[in-house]
């Protein structure tokens, strides 16, 4: 099985500069070889039948580089042999005062000197240039037939050819420097992160432990049993922010870590929904699968504000909370239906309203999407989340 091969060209602009030495040369050669010096010697008129041939060839000469390259050096022995038993007497009709190469060589050894390796090309070029310009014989003509042939083409084609090496190198070189500069980034973002990691740990935990402490302690010596329930909520809900405050320091500190899907958790929320007279039902789709800590922390914020809200705004509401997981995200949908209870004025009066931006700047933060809004006489939020998100 041959292999596979790069197309000619790609664009109709490529393919244009690409074909465009095959109908050049053709008129070249019917203009030079049969309106200004029409064939005046049976030779002409063997090379009238070579020379078109070899032309057509070019159509493949990027596939075909050595091929060619061996097809010119080949027809060139071939004419210098005939050029020098004329000379010896025998009887060929050839003028011996042109310098003889296919008519396609100018274009044969511009792509040669591109596409094939310089240890090949330059000795064959070489010898091309020797045998054309047929050095012994002293001929200005002859000499400069070879130069326009063989020798120009073969200068430009180097110089085409260091200019792409150079494109080449500066091009890997800025790569390489944005790589670098990306690391550099990564690394200061890792620093960062560290030290916010510390202030929070210095800062933030230490307050929080304090309120747990006096909640404790209220909880202990409150003489009303009012007053201790709420104290010894107070102090596990502190116990709980302080959880997830040291789970979040060691994303910081350490990276993203694989967690569980997202529902494993979820589910804790909608009982609690529940035990707050919220009926949710919690449904799941597709192939649960672990997703990055991040993902499943900010799957678990969405369901949490939004079972918030209905509590606050809707109580009594029917609510569905529906997890679709494909291999590339997690779509979580929390939907409610009328409220079936008096909202609590009082309640539904606090918070700071900046919930939802919050929530969408978050989902935003991880490359997902959250809509919310007014849905058949209920409320929808609905938030699609990447199943993956590195830490950086």
């Amino acid at each position: 099985m041959s292999p596979t091969r790069e197309p000619l060209w790609t664009t109709p602009r490529q393919a244009l500069f690409y074909l465009l030495p095959v109908p050049v040369t053709l008129a070249l050669w019917v203009v030079f070889g049969f309106v200004v010096a029409r064939p005046d010697s049976t030779f002409d008129w063997v090379d009238a039948v070579i020379a078109p041939v070899l032309v057509l060839a070019l159509v493949v000469r990027a596939w075909f580089p050595r091929a060619l390259l061996a097809a010119l050096a080949g027809l060139t022995v071939f004419y210098l042999a005939v050029i020098v038993a004329a000379q010896l007497g025998a009887e060929i009709d050839i003028n011996l005062g042109e310098a003889w190469v296919p008519v396609a060589t100018p274009v044969i050894v511009y792509n040669a000197v591109l596409h094939v390796t310089p240890i090949v090309a330059g000795p064959v070029l070489a010898a091309v240039t020797v045998m054309a310009a047929r050095p012994w014989e002293l001929s200005a003509d002859v000499m400069l037939g070879a130069v326009l042939a063989v020798l120009v083409p073969a200068l430009i084609g180097l110089f085409v050819r260091a200019n792409r090496g150079l494109v080449r190198a500066l091009t890997d070189r800025a790569e390489r420097a944005e790589r670098e500069q990306h690391l550099v980034a990564d690394r200061a973002r890792a620093e960062e992160r560290v030290r916010l990691a510390g202030e929070m740990h210095d800062v933030v935990t230490h307050r929080v432990s304090l309120m747990v402490v006096h909640a404790g302690a209220l909880g202990a010596t409150a003489p009303d049993d009012r007053v201790r329930e709420a104290a010894e909520g107070l102090r596990v809900a502190g116990c709980e922010a302080l959880d997830e405050l040291r789970e979040l320091v060691g994303v910081l500190r350490n990276g993203d870590q694989q967690a569980a899907p997202p529902e494993s958790d979820l589910a804790d929320l909608v009982a609690d929904s529940a035990a707050a007279g919220v009926p949710v039902d919690l449904v799941v789709e597709g192939d649960p699968a672990p997703t990055s800590a991040a993902v499943a922390r900010t799957a678990h914020r969405v369901v949490q504000e939004a079972l918030t809200n209905i509590r606050k705004h809707a109580p009594g509401a029917a609510t569905t909370v529906r997890v679709h997981h494909t291999a590339e995200n997690v779509r979580l949908t929390v939907r409610n239906g009328p409220a079936t209870a008096p909202v609590d004025k009082a309640l539904s009066a606090t918070g700071s309203g900046a919930g939802l931006v919050g929530l969408r700047q978050r989902v935003e933060l991880l490359g997902g999407a959250l809509e919310a809004g007014p849905r058949g006489g209920g409320f929808q939020v609905e938030a699609v989340l990447p199943a993956h998100v590195p830490v950086t």
